[in-house]
């Protein structure tokens, strides 16, 4: 790959945003005058030939907050059977040679209780997909499979708590069944990978080595499949329980039993940043992040960092059938005899506490709270 234009990003340790003291009026007369301004406004979906019909049919923005330098507008938090979400619009700084744009985008709250940024969809009659960032191809079996990296569209930990507040602040959240193909980039049904300008800055960021992080390995491993208690992290790598912690953090969620605490910490090299969960019968790991300060249009790090998928397993994950009469037909992401009772309130996901508490690194975090 070509360096042409690479460069190192900055890095930074940063508190959880904070939303501008602005009512709803405010915020969309400042908007407004950014696209006064001469800020394009950038609509991918089916709504991209007509971008402020959005504006005009009561997705005008009421909230705002900053981060790194970018500029974050939502419209009211809505809500579809599977999903609730917010139309947002991203401004990122200016920069030289560059037409300042405003990207509308779809930031939703995953079962896994992350917010993330919509990479693309697929939407008919019958389907409703939204694309999860980047995919990876492995070989297995004589096949070659492609699956999606979904964290490469997790939002930073430094927007998790913002989201969680104005996601909060409604009285009544609308029914919206429409918006997100006007929004989102649609793609066709064979397609998991995003397009370019997902992509692009997640090129030019691997294109200087200085960005990666462990040289783009992973941080952690099992030296046993299906084994929990193999796992290793790479030194320097680990969660600092005692001197690392950024902040903590809540939300709630009534699949989880109530309050859930986030605890954010550093590394032990001050390298990366990890989230834990705790609920009240739950612990689970987000995907850990880079502490770089550069954000694509979507809203995302450009910069990942490598754990396997089962460190990262939330407190109820899939493991359903999709037709109980035949057992073959089992799909779980649960490692196998790991699964527990369905989710009350999600009957297609099982508890994973069964191999989540034999992890290590959650048996240490155990620890550290009851030292607390």
């Amino acid at each position: 790959m070509s360096r042409r234009g690479a460069q190192k990003i900055p890095t930074r340790v940063e508190p959880s945003a904070r939303a501008l003291a602005l009512d709803g009026r405010a915020v969309s007369r400042r908007f407004a005058s950014l696209l006064d301004s001469g800020v394009e406004l950038r609509v991918d979906g089916s709504s991209a030939g007509e971008p402020h019909s959005l504006l005009e049919e009561g997705y005008s923005p009421k909230h705002a907050f900053e981060l790194f330098g970018h500029c974050f507008y939502l419209a009211n938090v809505r809500q579809n059977p599977l999903l609730r979400f917010f139309v947002a619009y991203v401004v990122p700084p200016p920069a030289a040679g560059r037409p300042r744009r405003a990207h509308a985008r779809i930031f939703y709250k995953d079962v896994s209780l992350i917010w993330r940024s919509g990479s693309h969809g697929l939407f008919t009659e019958t389907d409703l997909w939204i694309g999860k960032g980047a995919t990876r191809v492995h070989h297995a079996d004589g096949h070659q499979h492609e699956h999606t990296i979904e964290s490469t569209t997790d939002l930073p930990f430094e927007m998790q708590d913002v989201l969680d507040e104005l996601m909060r602040r409604p009285k009544r959240i609308r029914r919206d069944t429409e918006i997100l193909e006007r929004v989102l980039r649609g793609a066709p049904p064979h397609r998991l990978a995003p397009y370019a300008d997902f992509l692009e800055p997640r090129r030019r960021a691997a294109a200087d080595p200085r960005n990666l992080v462990n040289a783009g390995r992973p941080i952690a491993r099992f030296r046993r499949e299906h084994v929990p208690e193999s796992l290793v992290i790479v030194r320097g790598f680990e969660p600092d329980f005692r001197m690392g912690r950024i902040e903590l953090t809540t939300t709630s969620s009534a699949s989880y039993g109530g309050q859930v605490r986030r605890h954010r910490f550093l590394s032990a090299n001050r390298r990366i940043q990890w989230l834990f969960f705790e609920a009240p019968e739950h612990v689970w790991i987000a995907p850990p992040q880079a502490l770089t300060t550069e954000l694509s249009s979507y809203g995302v790090r450009t910069v990942d960092v490598e754990v396997p998928d089962d460190l990262c397993l939330p407190g109820y994950e899939y493991h359903y059938l999709d037709d109980p009469d035949h057992e073959d037909s089992l799909h779980s992401q649960i490692p196998p005899g790991f699964a527990g009772a369905a989710n009350p309130h999600d009957p297609d996901r099982a508890d994973a506490s069964e191999w989540l508490e034999r992890l290590p690194v959650v048996a240490e975090f155990r620890r550290h709270l009851r030292r607390r």
